[in-house]
């Protein structure tokens, strides 16, 4: 019997081989093994003083272990203490504390012991200390007295306990203080004021530790605060002068940020890897400062870091290594900043690299056992056996210790013994057991006979095969009774056994085998496989806007394995529905009667089965109605007093008086009934009248147990049903009809399935419901073989000859007799394999990427089924171009129906392809046909793979290439086809240039200086071009050109011109300042403000002023705009306080242009096809030419 399993799409298998490789590991219980520590106490374990201390240890092994206990390091006789006892068949010990013991007594490191015949674990370090709440000592607290603005510390200086209490300030009236970032708690309890303020004045300042180890509370005693604000303080001084030294206080001032905790610039911090560092900075200050983190040289880790205390507090969880560095935090307010360094080691008590894993070796075997950790500092590694440090332990030359490595060498049952790896440093150690178990074991396989998995299709499928063998047992799979073994890429084989189907299709269900063997046997198991049909809502709910007292309904039809029971529910605002008789939940549709204002929300329909979940949701928004007249229209009452009259055994009369109408005409009435008989409450629909009829003549079945209730139906809805009616059974009869949909199909080739709808409950008319079941070979002068069978759906006629056609009937009977003569159907026996291939097959290759393929149909006697059609197989064996095999990928075709030839599309050209042909009824697959071997001819080959254009100079160009990646056929040539693009991109002549096919480099020549090639490049084969490749590429500049502009700088008159005409500029501004000084105007100014220059005018947009820069653009493309600093003519000279920005900062070479209007063009003008190689254009500076415009 298979043991049903259902695998959810959400598990992964990850987390399935990871669960699975442990038990993988362990050895079966029933054979012998040394010790293992299953269960023991924490290595710190604080107990409460006044229960009793459990100090757990349990243990596993064959034959079960004894335990023994020490403490402080020498034996713990157990015997010799009363209060202590240790639990039957278990290591765990439990002191009695609650009857005289006391537990300051059981302090100390206890360590357990767990032996057999075959080793001994041990347990951790166990330190047990109890709980310590002591009081808080008496201390005498001065009333603090301070200045409004000032800053303050509470102290709270709770009393040392164990573990250590939480803090927190209440006051009198058992209410916490509230917090702010100007009053906060500290990380020691202390309570810290940035600055006081008058409404901190009060006498009960509280702080309490809770102990939550003895769930006590402990109180300090109140502290009083009171806050002098600078007027009243100046009132007091003078009648208090002997008892201050405060004199004259000035009102409040504000004061820049000072730090209360941590003092100083710097401090350190040591935190553990794996812990919560805590860094703390609070500040005083008026107004509050606020707190801000950095870490120096570095970014605060993203999603662990969190900020507590208003920001006073940072919190990094799970810290490493990583995290250490300064950090740095900055108290600011309006008036300045301070700051404070916390420089953090993490250091690293020990964790495992590779903790040691029990070994189960068969004798004569190698193995290892590997211990490593790390740490910081680095941990120390020592080993011991049984318990004993390996150095005394009694020799065993099979074994030898090399650092965190033991090295088993030709094991023998002798060798059996359990490790301990122990790995510490000064922050911590980490203890493990790993036992060696020689045993010889054939295999076993652990995974339940016949398991049964179901899945989603195209979700994974994990298949379990756990197994134990020593040695360990090899694991192979096969599909079907005598499939091959299973290998490839659509399957994964796990070490723990597990076969998984990373994405399970239809045609991956079956039964599968695994089979495990080693040296001493072999042993096998069947699992089995259901691909599903996934889930799916095929119609989802949409969004509605209802008006206030209308009615809203949200469809949700899904569709799903016809195997698979789903489950519907419906959730509002991702919770149940509120517990409304409005809320009328369909099959496939969800109704919300009389909509109000709290309906408004998200639906969302959830669909379950036992292996997916699907859900879909929709808004609901209710508006106000339009304004309505007072009248108001609901739903009808429900109708009453239904009255049955008039009984016959196959009709009765049922009549009612209506219910109120509430101001909307009843339109018709629902009659429902309930077969209490068969069907027990549940209601089903019988008929509906006119909402004028209150009276109905029912048809009714024999033996059902009636009773009936109405629904009156108005605009607005439906009524309530009413109450049910009385019940009347009618008498028993022979049935009336007979089962439907009857068939006959063979599931064996020897067999005849006969199946049937039953009727239901009602359609039965009596007791004792059976089915006359008779069947005849069609065709042949048979006789009908009839058998009874019970109120099944199936019967099964063994020993039929293959598919042959069978005349079917299936009549109902009751105990009171036979239903009507049923009608014949047409069935058939089960269908067998085809036993004959198709014939004749013939390749008509129509092109390079298709063919046609023609067969002769197989006689229909040899078919032995429903012949369902074709299928052709057809697979590439290799490339002609290249004569290389490849692996072989098999395409399936099928034609429906008695094609007798079909096409084969998407073929690879110039390669040989094989194919064979196959008949197909309801069984499977008939014979292959013999392989027919056919090729396609060549075709245009693919873009070449690459193009590349290097070593530019002044007029040549180098060109590398890759062949195309499929070629389709034997290569002929290269076409290159070129031309030039010009500075406004436009394309000049076109020049082409063949290639022999069996280069792949060319170096172009004779092309213009500084001049943009676009390249198109395409091979041939001798069907045609293929698709072709582009680059484009530019030639560098000339040289010479560039270097006569350049050294017109470095003339000694060009030099003197530009000397003098500076001076000049200076002498003529120190005149116009003269002058300007002595407030009278200078002759030049009265010229200019008499007749405006045009040439000094502000700048319009489109005077062309830049223009000179244009023109040099276009004749030397490779100056740069003018340098920051130079000047520029008009109003409009860019000076260094305005701005210092310059034209250099816009762009540069042959793209950094400008418009006429001044806008800039060029690199973010239109964009070519691919950018020119890098380096070809070369930058300069500016020429003596743009220095002498610069000073137009």
């Amino acid at each position: 019997m298979m043991k049903k399993m259902n695998i959810p799409t959400s598990k992964t298998s990850l987390v399935l081989f990871l669960c699975q490789i442990i038990s993988a590991l362990d050895v079966p219980l029933d054979l012998s093994q040394p010790p293992t520590i299953t269960q023991q106490s924490p290595k710190d374990y604080i107990v409460d003083p006044r229960e009793n201390i459990v100090i757990q240890c349990e243990a596993k092994g064959k034959p079960p272990p004894s335990f023994s206990w020490t403490r402080n390091g020498t034996h713990f006789d157990i015997d010799k203490d009363s209060q202590v006892t240790m639990k039957p068949n278990s290591g765990t010990l439990v002191i009695n504390i609650m009857n005289g013991g006391k537990a300051e007594a059981y302090e100390g490191v206890y360590q357990c012991t767990a032996r057999n015949e075959r080793g001994a674990a041990v347990s951790n370090n166990i330190m047990i200390r109890p709980s310590r709440s002591p009081l808080w000592t008496k201390e005498k607290l001065e009333p603090n007295h301070v200045r409004e603005g000032d800053s303050l510390v509470l102290h709270c200086r709770p009393p040392v306990g164990l573990p250590p209490p939480i803090i927190f300030w209440m006051d009198n009236a058992f209410q916490r203080l509230p917090q702010s970032e100007r009053v906060s708690q500290g990380l020691n309890g202390d309570l810290y004021f940035s600055n006081v303020q008058p409404e901190d004045t009060r006498e009960d300042y509280i702080c309490y530790a809770r102990f939550n180890h003895t769930q006590t509370i402990q109180q300090k005693q109140p502290i009083s605060v009171k806050v002098y604000s600078m007027d009243s303080l100046n009132d007091t001084i003078a009648a208090n002068l002997s008892d201050t030294d405060i004199y004259g206080a000035k009102p409040v001032t504000e004061r820049q940020p000072v730090l209360l905790t941590p003092t100083g610039s710097t401090s350190t911090k040591v935190e553990l890897r794996g812990n919560v560092l805590l860094l703390e900075c609070i500040a005083a200050g008026l107004p509050t400062p606020v707190i801000r983190w950095i870490k120096e040289g570095g970014e605060l880790p993203a999603n662990r870091t969190f900020f507590e205390n208003f920001k006073k507090t940072l919190k990094i969880i799970d810290v490493s290594e990583a995290d250490s560095g300064n950090y740095k935090c900055i108290a600011r307010n309006t008036l300045g900043s301070v700051y404070h360094v916390i420089s953090v080691t993490v250091k690293a008590a020990p964790y495992w690299i590779t903790a040691p894993r029990n070994l189960v070796l068969s004798p004569g075997e190698d193995g290892t056992l590997i211990c490593r950790a790390n740490g910081n500092p680095k941990p120390s590694i020592s080993w011991l056996a049984n318990g004993v440090p390996i150095a005394i332990a009694p020799e065993d030359p099979s074994r030898k210790v090399d650092g965190d490595t033991i090295i088993f060498s030709h094991v023998q049952e002798r060798s059996s013994a359990v490790y301990q790896c122990n790995a510490s440093n000064e922050y911590g150690y980490l203890l493990a057991n790993a036992f060696v178990n020689v045993l010889a074991e054939p295999p076993r396989i652990l995974t339940p006979a016949n398991k049964l998995y179901q899945v989603i299709a195209d979700s994974p499928a994990l298949l379990d095969c756990a197994y134990f063998g020593s040695p360990k047992p090899e694991i192979e799979w096969f599909k079907g009774v005598k499939g091959s073994i299973l290998r490839g890429n659509e399957y994964v084989f796990h070490d723990n056994g597990t076969l998984e189907i990373p994405v399970a299709q239809k045609n991956s269900a079956g039964t599968y085998t695994c089979v495990a063997r080693n040296e001493l046997g072999k042993i096998q198991n069947e699992v089995h496989l259901e691909i599903k049909d996934p889930t799916m809502i095929i119609k989802q709910p949409e969004y509605k806007v209802i008006q206030r007292y209308g009615h809203a309904s949200f469809e949700c039809i899904i569709k799903h394995d016809s195997t698979l029971l789903p489950t519907v529910t419906w959730l509002k605002d991702n919770e149940e529905l509120p517990d409304d008789e409005r809320f009328l939940v369909g099959k496939d549709n969800l109704t919300i009667m009389n909509v109000t204002d709290k309906d408004d929300g998200t639906y969302t329909c959830v669909v379950n089965t036992t292996l997916d979940s699907v859900s879909a949701s929709a808004v609901l928004t209710v508006v106000a109605a339009p304004p309505t007249p007072a009248i108001i229209y609901a739903r009808p009452n429900p109708p009453f007093d239904l009255e049955l009259t008039g009984q016959l055994e196959r009709s009765i009369t049922l009549s009612w008086i209506p219910g109120d109408e509430n101001n909307s005409p009843i339109t018709n009435f629902i009659i429902e009934y309930e077969d209490a008989l068969h069907e027990p409450g549940v209601w089903h629909y019988q008929t509906e009248v006119p909402g004028t009829q209150t009276t109905v003549k029912l048809k009714l079945s024999p033996y059902v147990n009636y009773s009936f209730r109405v629904i009156a139906v108005n605009k607005i809805g439906r009524s309530q049903p009413s109450e049910p009616s009385d019940q009347y059974l009618t008498k028993s009869a022979s049935p009336d009809e007979n089962p439907a949909n009857v068939q006959g199909i063979g599931s064996e080739p020897d067999n005849l399935v006969i199946t049937w709808e039953p009727l239901k409950g009602f359609q039965s008319n009596g007791p004792g419901l059976q089915y006359k079941v008779s069947w005849r070979q069609k065709d042949v002068d048979d006789e009908w073989t009839s058998v009874i069978v019970a109120n099944v759906s199936k019967y099964i006629v063994s020993g039929t000859p293959t598919f042959v056609p069978y005349e079917i009937k299936v009549q109902a009977l009751n105990d009171l007799g036979y239903a009507p003569e049923p009608s014949e159907v047409i069935g058939h026996s089960g269908e067998d394999l085809p036993m004959v291939a198709p014939g004749n097959v013939q390749v008509h290759v129509i092109n390079s990427t298709l063919a046609k393929v023609h067969w002769d149909p197989v006689p229909l006697k040899t078919v032995r089924g429903h012949l369902q059609g074709y299928k052709v197989y057809y697979w590439k064996v290799q490339s002609l171009s290249r004569r290389s095999r490849r692996h072989v990928e098999k395409k399936i075709l099928t034609f429906r129906g008695n094609k007798t030839f079909g096409m084969l599309p998407g073929l690879e050209p110039y390669s040989s392809y094989k194919l064979n042909v196959r008949v197909v009824n309801g069984k499977g697959e008939g014979p292959a046909s013999p392989d027919k071997v056919f090729n396609t001819p060549e075709g245009v080959p693919s873009s070449p793979s690459f193009l590349k254009i290097t070593n530019p100079t002044l007029d040549s160009l180098t060109l590398e290439w890759g062949s195309p990646t499929h070629p389709n056929g034997v290569l002929t040539s290269y076409t290159l086809k070129f031309q030039p693009i010009n500075n406004t991109h436009e394309l000049g002549p076109l020049v082409e240039i063949r290639i022999p096919a069996n280069e792949s480099s060319l170096i172009l020549k004779n092309l213009n200086y500084s001049t943009r090639y676009k390249f198109y490049f395409n091979a041939q084969t001798s069907v045609g071009s293929g698709s072709q490749i582009t680059e484009e590429a530019v030639t560098i500049m000339d040289e010479a050109m560039a270097s006569r502009q350049v050294d017109i700088a470095t003339q000694g008159w060009f030099i003197g011109l530009m000397c003098a005409v500076a001076l000049l500029i200076l002498i003529l501004l120190i005149v116009c300042f003269i002058r300007r000084n002595k407030g009278g105007k200078y002759p030049v100014k009265e010229k200019e403000d008499a007749h405006a220059d045009p040439e000094i005018q502000p700048m319009k947009e489109d005077d062309g002023t830049f223009g000179e820069y244009r023109s040099l653009e276009s004749d030397a493309e490779d100056h740069k705009p003018l340098k920051k600093g130079s000047r520029t003519p008009s109003d409009r000279t860019v000076k260094k306080e305005d701005s210092d920005d310059s034209l250099v900062d816009y762009g540069e070479g042959v793209n950094g242009q400008f418009n006429e209007d001044g806008s800039f063009i060029g690199q973010y003008s239109g964009k070519k096809e691919k950018e020119p190689a890098e380096g070809n254009e070369s930058s300069e500076a500016p020429s003596p030419v743009n220095a002498m415009n610069s000073f137009v």
